[in-house]
């Protein structure tokens, strides 16, 4: 699915369009109006629209696109006031979302638009001849990670995860004994726009220990991130899916 993104400002663009990639997206990215409203010729899927342009506003980018195609167009802007967001959306804009924002929200809402407008997801939607077998869940020594149900069982019994509990176990599970760092790990569990202190990381990291019943099943790589071992020896994964 081909976006054009029209923002002036390079620390937005740039992880914008370098998470939108990790999710299948290809990104054309503007940085005025005018470029924007000359990138529409190449006919992209959805655009993505700022309204703090340094050569016109926003809302007459919108509007000029709305005049001339039928392409979905979310806004994406400081500009969080209901007035704004009212004029957006009269303007012909598909969807309006408020900065700070994490790319899975916005792949979310792209998702959404493209359904609401063309009836289809924004990527094909795999077919089967036969029912596809559902995946085991990963065994590590004592520990049972199903991600279908999103499950734990520790020495078989359920281990209560919250979401990002879970999440997190799960991606240091996906390559066991490697060291995962600190920034990866933000990126994949949280969002690569997380927007908040990354001592959360490190609060998740102690309840699991606690829930797991030994912090030697999360070891810490100093200075660098954390990995997931079998406390008293190496295990092989079983069934990672």
């Amino acid at each position: 699915m081909r976006l054009l993104l029209i923002e002036d400002d390079d620390r937005i663009a740039g992880p914008l369009t370098e998470g939108l990639g990790r999710y299948g997206f290809t990104v054309h990215h503007v940085r005025t109006g005018a470029a924007g409203l000359a990138g529409t010729d190449g006919s992209p899927d959805l655009v993505l629209l700022d309204l703090g342009l340094p050569d016109m506003d926003g809302l007459d980018v919108c509007r000029s696109l709305r005049a001339r195609s039928a392409v979905p167009i979310i806004m994406i802007t400081a500009r969080s006031e209901e007035a704004d967001r009212i004029v957006g959306l009269e303007l012909g804009a598909d969807d309006y979302l408020a900065k700070p924002f994490g790319v899975r929200e916005l792949v979310a809402r792209i998702r959404a638009v493209t359904r609401r407008t063309t009836g289809a997801l924004p990527f094909p939607v795999p077919t089967h001849t036969a029912t596809p077998e559902a995946p085991r869940a990963q065994l590590l020594g004592t520990l049972e990670i199903n991600r279908r149900t999103r499950q734990v069982h520790l020495k078989g019994s359920e281990t209560p995860l919250t979401p990002r509990e879970f999440d997190l176990l799960a991606y240091l599970a996906e390559d066991p004994g490697t060291v995962c760092s600190r920034q990866q790990i933000m990126d994949t569990v949280w969002d690569p726009h997380f927007f908040g202190p990354t001592k959360t990381l490190d609060a998740h990291v102690a309840a699991l220990r606690r829930k797991l019943g030994d912090p030697a099943w999360i070891t810490t790589a100093r200075g660098v991130g954390f990995r997931l071992t079998v406390p008293g020896g190496e295990a092989e994964p079983e069934g990672a899916g």
